[in-house]
């Protein structure tokens, strides 16, 4: 037998020979502008102290949920968070997923029907097109953020014996930007579309007390589903799908990434409900936004505004065109002490390469200045 496949290791050799060969790394304890982390919650004491406190209050010592869901894994605190997730994101049912891959999976295989239609934002993320492939709908990407192309897509398409589900972010993961949202409600109540957000990017930056962008422009009863994921500004694991009690009922009966998994454990749920808890009271929102105000500023200050695209989320984007380029100013700052990541094709298109910042509330004003000014004299020399 050989070692290796030759098919598995050419494919290797060519992602290394376009400067693009995924490797893991290790914390490294510099500046922090590349987590999702967004308000500093998963190296929270505090939210650990609080957790493990009331694990041991209630009395649940359990390391796992010992079975899936339907089996042996619902567990008590299931309902408490799933109930504390609807009061607070203002939706009749709420359904607990193990991660946002796994909310995502599970939807797109499980509710689109053959003879649908789903039309994909073409930066969708890659659970969402990975569910995508998994349904028996037919799917169509539009171009980014473009309503009018949407809307040419829908009257192609709409029949009387078709639903029609269209999906999008309302912060995407490597721009940063947002569809006009206020507008695509419109469209989808004309013609009678089913309308998916992804809300992982947003919630914990937008809206009240973090509770996402639909919420901030009231457009809650308008969405089919929300899929919000924990793993960004919650600080935790794990995501929950909001809708209707029919699209739970659903969900249960038929996403199989919910049904063949074992659950989450007790400490990952209070872990999530604590969360939730400190969103309602805590001042990092307003920290966040403040830095993300004081990071726009600088990029006018420092005139680096044209190449960044335009974000008003805790996502900054400096494109940067090709693998090498952008890799090579990506070590460099890493070698000033902050950790930013290089986004290299083929996750982002060819000549869209990019450096990601990411904010936190715990990002100081002068870490925010000096990374830039980094930036600045980097790409001047490059």
């Amino acid at each position: 037998m050989k070692a290796f496949p030759d098919k598995l290791k050419h494919k290797l050799e060519q992602r290394q020979q376009a400067n693009a060969l995924r490797q893991l790394g290790i914390q490294n304890g510099l500046v922090d502008f590349s987590s999702n982390d967004y308000l500093g919650f998963a190296n929270s004491e505090t939210l650990f102290n609080q957790t493990h406190a009331f694990l041991v209050t209630e009395g649940l010592m359990i390391n796992g949920a010992t079975g899936s869901r339907l089996l042996s894994g619902n567990h008590s605190l299931y309902p408490i968070v799933e109930d504390l997730l609807c009061d607070f994101h203002k939706s009749s049912s709420a359904l607990v997923f193990n991660s946002g891959y796994d909310a995502n999976l599970g939807f797109f295989s499980a509710i689109p029907q053959r003879g649908d239609v789903i039309l994909y934002d073409e930066y969708s993320h890659a659970s969402i097109r990975d569910g995508i492939g998994m349904s028996l709908a037919k799917s169509y990407k539009f171009k980014h953020n473009n309503l009018q192309h949407l809307k040419e897509l829908i009257e192609r398409f709409q029949d009387d014996n078709q639903d029609i589900y269209i999906v999008t972010e309302s912060v995407f993961s490597m721009d940063g930007d947002t569809p006009d949202l206020k507008t695509l409600v419109k469209i989808c109540n004309t013609h009678q579309a089913y309308l998916i957000i992804d809300e992982a990017h947003a919630l914990g930056v937008f809206g009240t007390h973090g509770c996402g962008l639909v919420q901030e422009l009231e457009l809650e009863d308008a969405i089919f589903a929300r899929i919000m994921t924990f793993g960004k500004g919650l600080g935790c694991h794990g995501a929950a799908i909001l809708g209707s009690h029919n699209l739970t009922q659903y969900l249960v009966n038929f996403a199989r990434s919910f049904i063949y998994t074992t659950g989450l454990s007790p400490h990952a749920l209070v872990t999530i409900k604590v969360g939730y808890e400190t969103l309602n009271t805590t001042n990092a929102l307003a920290t966040l936004k403040s830095n993300i105000e004081h990071f726009q500023s600088e990029l006018k200050r420092l005139d680096l505004e044209p190449q960044f695209i335009a974000s008003n989320s805790a996502i900054q984007s400096c494109v940067i065109s090709g693998n090498k380029r952008v890799k090579s100013i990506a070590l460099q700052l890493n070698n000033k002490g902050f950790d930013v990541k290089a986004i290299l094709s083929p996750t982002v298109p060819k000549k869209q390469e990019r450096l990601r910042f990411c904010l936190h509330a715990y990002n100081s004003k002068t870490e925010i200045t000096n990374v830039l000014e980094g930036l600045r004299t980097f790409v001047s020399n490059e």
